[in-house]
C-alpha cells in the first residue's frame, strides 16, 4: 500500500459521520453505488474490514484509524486554507469536537470556553463522556481533544496536566438524621485535612447501608471513597442506588434527601454555607486528576482553545500531585 487515496478516506469519514451509505451519498453529492464501491476499494487497499455494516454504520479498529487520519487532514486543510487566505470550502467557521465529563461540563470547562476569541468563530461541538472514557473518542476520531482522567497519551496525542477535581461527601440533614444519626462526625463547613475521626468506622458501616446516588452504572467514587475511609479494599457503597445521570441533578438528588454522594467540591459549598448539605466525614475529600489530551495537529485554533482551558483549570482546579483516585462521572 503506497498510499491512502484521498476520496477514498473522505467518503469513508462521510459514512461514519452520517451513519448510513445513502445519507453518506447524499452529504458527497454521489450516487449510493459510488460510496459503496469506495469503501471497499480502500478496505482493499488496506486489506482491513474498516466498517461494520450496522445501522448506524460503526468503524472497525483499523476503521478508526483511517477516520482519525481523515478528521485530522480535514483540520489541517481547513488551517492551511485559512492562513492563505482562501475561501473554506464550507464556509462554516472553525469547529472543534471536544470529549468532556459531566461534573467539569457543569462547573469551570463552560466559563473556559467564553474566553475563547470568536475572530474568527471557533463552534465548539461538545461530547459529554465519563472521563475515563473519553480517550475511546480520541482514539476513534470522533473528537479532537478531551478532558481525561488518564494521564498516557492516546497514539497521535500529546498530554497537558490541568488539576485536581475536589469531591466532598455529602448529604443532606434530613438523611443524616434518618440514615446516620449517630454515626456520623460533627459536619464542618469548611473541610480541612485532620486525623481520622474515632466515629469513621460507624459511619462507613451507616453509610454502606443506606441509599446512595451514583451518575450511572460506571461510577465508582462513592464505593472508593468508602474503600479509602474503611482501609478496606473490598469495601463499597450499598445496593440501595439511585441512578442519576447529570451533574446538576445528582448534587440536587442529594439535597432532596434521595441518597449520600460525592459531589464537585464548587456544587457543594453553597449548600453547606446554606445548612442545605452536611459534609459527612470532614477533611476527607476525593480529588480527581484531570488531563487535556488533544490531537498533535499544528492547529491555531486547537492550540488556542488548549491554552485558554489549561489557564482556566489552573484558576478552578486544585494543584497537587495526582493522588491514585479513580474517575468521577
Amino acid at each position: 500500500m503506497d498510499e491512502l487515496p484521498l476520496d477514498q478516506v473522505r467518503t469513508l469519514l462521510a459514512v461514519v459521520d452520517e451513519g448510513t451509505f445513502d445519507a453518506a451519498a447524499a452529504a458527497l453529492h454521489v450516487t449510493p453505488s459510488a460510496v459503496s464501491q469506495r469503501v471497499k476499494a480502500l478496505e482493499q487497499r488496506t486489506g482491513r474490514v474498516l466498517l461494520m455494516r450496522t445501522k448506524p454504520v460503526r468503524a472497525t479498529e483499523s476503521g478508526q484509524v483511517v477516520v482519525r487520519f481523515a478528521r485530522q487532514l480535514a483540520r489541517l486543510e481547513r488551517d492551511a486554507r485559512a492562513e492563505l487566505g482562501m475561501a473554506q470550502d464550507e464556509g462554516g467557521p472553525v469547529r472543534l469536537p471536544i470529549a468532556v465529563n459531566a461534573d467539569s461540563l457543569a462547573t469551570w470547562f463552560l466559563p473556559a470556553l467564553t474566553r475563547v476569541p470568536q475572530d474568527p468563530p471557533v463552534l465548539f461541538e461538545l461530547h459529554r463522556e465519563d472521563e475515563s472514557h473519553t480517550t475511546a473518542l480520541l482514539r476513534e476520531g470522533q473528537v479532537m481533544a478531551a478532558v481525561t482522567s488518564s494521564p498516557d497519551p492516546v497514539a497521535g496525542c500529546s498530554v497537558r496536566r490541568l488539576g485536581l477535581a475536589r469531591y466532598l461527601p455529602v448529604a443532606s440533614p434530613a438523611f443524616v438524621a434518618r440514615h446516620l444519626a449517630g454515626a456520623e462526625p460533627e459536619p464542618q463547613s469548611q473541610p480541612e485535612p485532620e486525623p481520622q475521626s474515632q466515629s469513621e468506622p460507624a459511619l462507613a458501616q451507616a453509610l454502606r447501608r443506606a441509599p446512595v446516588i451514583v451518575f450511572d452504572r460506571r461510577d465508582v467514587l462513592q464505593d472508593v471513597f468508602l474503600r479509602a475511609l474503611t482501609g478496606d479494599e473490598d469495601a463499597g457503597a450499598g445496593p440501595l442506588r439511585h441512578h442519576v445521570p447529570t451533574s446538576e441533578g445528582f448534587r440536587d438528588a442529594v439535597a432532596a434527601g434521595l441518597g449520600w454522594g460525592l459531589v464537585p467540591q464548587p456544587q457543594a459549598e453553597p449548600l453547606l454555607r446554606s445548612g442545605g448539605l452536611v459534609l459527612l466525614v470532614p477533611g476527607r475529600p476525593l480529588d480527581v486528576p484531570l488531563y487535556w489530551q488533544q490531537w498533535k495537529l499544528d492547529s491555531p485554533a486547537l492550540s488556542l482553545v488548549a491554552d485558554v482551558v489549561a489557564a482556566t483549570a489552573a484558576e478552578e482546579l486544585r494543584p497537587g500531585a495526582a493522588p491514585q483516585a479513580p474517575p468521577g462521572p
